[in-house]
């Protein structure tokens, strides 16, 4: 009977027979080596080949841009839309229709204390389309200013319900500031973007049309 220590309790005579077959087995041998002799195959010789100079033809074809073949429809050419808002030399221009320095006109739709509401007002009604980046600029103003006017007359209603007017006057405060900050940048020439008077603004430079 097999123990319950033996390895394989299916064949008792395992370890017998392991015994036996390690006793029987031969030495590893190692067999000889019977290839040829180590051969490197021969250097290149070190000779430098001539540089190859490409005929002026062949460069002038793939340095010349790609030109789509014509397929007998029209493509317009690349047109980059003006941007009315960079910055120029507005000192020495004038604007025709006012006479005035372009700075000037444009300055004049920050200027504060309600002062720009009705200059920006003025210029959209006596600037005409020819000059965008003043329409923008009084556009861009009278947006300014009325979004004032709005957030005043709010402030000034919730301190009537509360009975403090601070909010307002801090408010107050803090758009003078400001228009006076786009008054200078404006009369200097440097660009002013107001991006979420965007919509209005040109809402506003596109319903008040100049007079003729």
């Amino acid at each position: 009977m097999p123990s319950k220590y033996d390895t394989n309790p299916l064949d008792p005579d395992f370890p017998e027979k392991a015994e036996a077959a390690a006793a029987a087995s031969e030495e590893t041998r190692t067999l000889p080596y019977r290839g040829g002799e180590t051969r490197q195959f021969a250097k290149d010789p070190d000779v430098e080949q001539e540089t190859r100079r490409f005929k002026e033809a062949d460069v002038s074809a793939y340095s010349t841009p790609y030109n789509q073949p014509y397929t007998g429809q029209y493509v317009p050419s690349t047109y980059s839309p003006a941007n009315p808002y960079l910055a120029q030399d507005t000192h020495k221009r004038r604007v025709e229709s006012i006479g005035l320095p372009e700075n000037l006109v444009i300055a004049a739709a920050y200027l504060p204390f309600y002062i720009g509401l009705v200059a920006g007002l003025v210029l959209l009604f006596l600037t005409p389309k020819s000059e965008p980046k003043v329409r923008f600029h009084a556009a861009q103003g009278l947006g300014a200013h009325l979004g004032i006017v709005l957030v005043t007359i709010l402030l000034t209603t919730i301190g009537g319900i509360t009975g403090g007017d601070l909010g307002t006057f801090i408010f107050k405060i803090a758009a003078f500031v400001t228009l006076l900050v786009f008054t200078i940048k404006a009369f200097r020439g440097s660009p002013i973007h107001i991006a979420p008077l965007d919509d209005l603004t040109n809402w506003l430079e596109d319903k008040i049309r100049p007079i003729k």
